[in-house]
């Protein structure tokens, strides 16, 4: 039985604050007692009664409660939610008044007709405040299950727009290890040991929905040794993350559409090739921070090659990591596309730090 002392806290000043409000009426038709004698005698029944009500869910069955958004217990289902209620109210207005007239003296009800309307204000109060507590219950526990089938959603379709990624990179790769097959069989056997370890690494199960920066940048490592293998000295590449940045949680498989892009649509028309430079930064310090991974290179130039990324197949990648930025974060993920100060392009992917 786990009880979740914050929830009951935030209940009980609550039902402190009802006391008080109820006070009042009870002011008015017991006017020989002072305000603050009827707020400690009111007190005196609330606190009981709500005792009773608060902890003895806890003793109900779980199968018999409805959700919870906090976890454990939530409100009973059906007739033991209200036989809980009516013993609340029973044993909260039984002692409650007795322990009222000790403390804060005799006289709240001194005839029949007095008891009778302490207990009909003390059914009506308990009714209203345990309504108040059911109805915020339940509205909170359905927020949480539209919140949880939300990030449910969310998920499959990060899930789905990666697994959409893996094939197309593979594709290519394997129409270039095709060409390689007749040129140059030896390159072609070591490209194709680069892609068993490349394909160890981002498909050995099933991966999670973000990891480590760090093993952002080793896995487009190999990707680029997997490329380096086919294009030779046509291109080189340097890999810059700084060690703050190391740990930043991504989404797996982020870098390598814009990379793959980058020689695609940069490095491969131009006939000398060219160098990658994919840097890791951060702008901004707390709420404001932003981490920008940028893909710089110094190939044929964005206004070379810009008409050709809306041809069907290409410009995939971009799509899919603009829309994978849009899933996860919201307006606070963008992807840039510009000229590099180079001559090439430079894209560039902004997500909130932290």
């Amino acid at each position: 039985m786990k009880i979740h002392w914050r929830s009951v806290a935030q209940h009980y000043l609550q039902v402190i604050a009802f006391c008080c409000v109820v006070s009042v009426l009870t002011t008015a038709i017991w006017p020989n007692k002072t305000y603050l004698q009827q707020v400690g005698y009111s007190l005196c029944i609330g606190t009981l009664t709500w005792a009773v009500i608060e902890f003895g869910r806890y003793f109900i069955d779980e199968r018999h409660c409805h959700a919870s958004s906090s976890g454990g217990h939530g409100w009973p289902k059906g007739w033991r939610g209200l036989l809980l209620v009516a013993l609340g109210i029973g044993f909260g207005w039984y002692f409650g008044e007795m322990l009222g007239s000790r403390f804060f003296g005799m006289g709240f009800s001194t005839s029949l007709r007095d008891n009778q309307a302490s207990l009909i204000l003390t059914i009506f109060a308990g009714a209203a405040i345990t309504f108040y507590f059911h109805s915020r219950g339940k509205a909170s526990a359905l927020t949480a299950q539209i919140n949880a089938a939300e990030r449910d959603a969310s998920e499959a379709k990060l899930k789905l727009l990666e697994t959409q990624l893996e094939p197309h990179m593979l594709f290519n790769t394997l129409a270039n290890l095709r060409v390689l097959i007749t040129t140059d069989p030896q390159r072609a056997v070591a490209m194709l040991d680069r892609l068993n370890s490349y394909l160890r690494a981002t498909l050995s199960g099933s991966r999670a929905l973000a990891h480590p920066l760090s093993s952002e940048f080793d896995l487009l490592r190999d990707y680029l040794e997997l490329m380096s293998v086919r294009m030779g000295d046509r291109l080189h590449y340097t890999l810059d993350l700084p060690d703050h940045l190391r740990d930043v949680p991504v989404p797996p498989l982020l870098l390598q559409p814009l990379v793959e892009n980058a020689i695609q649509h940069g490095l491969e028309p131009k006939v000398g090739g060219g160098s990658i430079v994919v840097r890791a930064s951060q702008q901004g310090t707390g709420s404001e921070a932003r981490l920008v991974l940028e893909v710089n290179d110094t190939g044929v130039g964005l206004s070379q090659h810009a008409s050709t990324l809306d041809e069907p197949g290409r410009g995939f990648g971009l799509t899919q990591v603009r829309e994978r930025l849009a899933s996860t974060y919201g307006d606070r993920g963008a992807i840039t596309l510009a000229p590099a100060g180079s001559g090439g392009t430079c894209a560039a992917a902004i997500l909130p730090l932290g």
